[in-house]
């Protein structure tokens, strides 16, 4: 009998601590919700943190600007006009005492799992890239990041010649 306690306790105390380490944030976790945060953090100025009012329409203006996954964010907190929640307290009132932003996004990641899964799409380094081992979507989505579509291409061979014509246009080398 004392050894199903012991192992029930032992159970009950793994699990706590599984459920702590889950809350805690991972490489690369809420990297949009860390990045939005950053950018309305450096825009308030200390007349703005004095009232979360002030913090809230900060976040608004920054999220009416916001495009792709930041728009997303701003919708799961409630930054837009047409979002069904309001977590723009949970925000407002840590960003008026100074909590860092991977702090703040760790409790919104306790309220909606969902801000946390949000990335930004990995950029294809053209210098680096063997363009025939990228798949046929990556190749349309390089030309269409350049705002060009390839109506002819019927091959994979299609893209990568196109790309390769348009390269030294839209891409310039990086340079350290």
């Amino acid at each position: 009998m004392k050894a199903w306690v012991s192992i029930t306790v032992l159970l009950t105390v793994c699990l706590s601590a599984i459920c702590v380490v889950q809350a805690k944030l991972q490489e690369g976790d809420c990297e949009v919700c860390i990045s939005v945060i950053k950018q309305i953090d450096k825009k308030l100025s200390a007349d703005d943190r004095k009232s979360p009012a002030k913090i809230e329409d900060a976040i608004r203006k920054l999220c009416k600007k916001a495009k792709n996954r930041e728009n997303r964010f701003c919708y799961y907190v409630g930054g837009t006009e047409d979002a069904a929640t309001g977590l723009l307290g949970e925000i407002s009132k840590p960003l008026k005492s100074f909590m860092p932003p991977e702090k703040i996004c760790e409790k919104l990641k306790k309220k909606d799992g969902q801000i946390c899964q949000l990335k930004y799409e990995k950029q294809i380094d053209l210098d680096a890239v063997d363009l025939k081992k990228l798949k046929v979507k990556d190749l349309k989505k390089i030309l269409s990041d350049w705002g060009e579509t390839c109506k002819a291409c019927t091959e994979k061979s299609d893209f990568i010649k196109l790309i390769e014509k348009l390269k030294p246009t839209h891409f310039k080398k990086q340079e350290l």
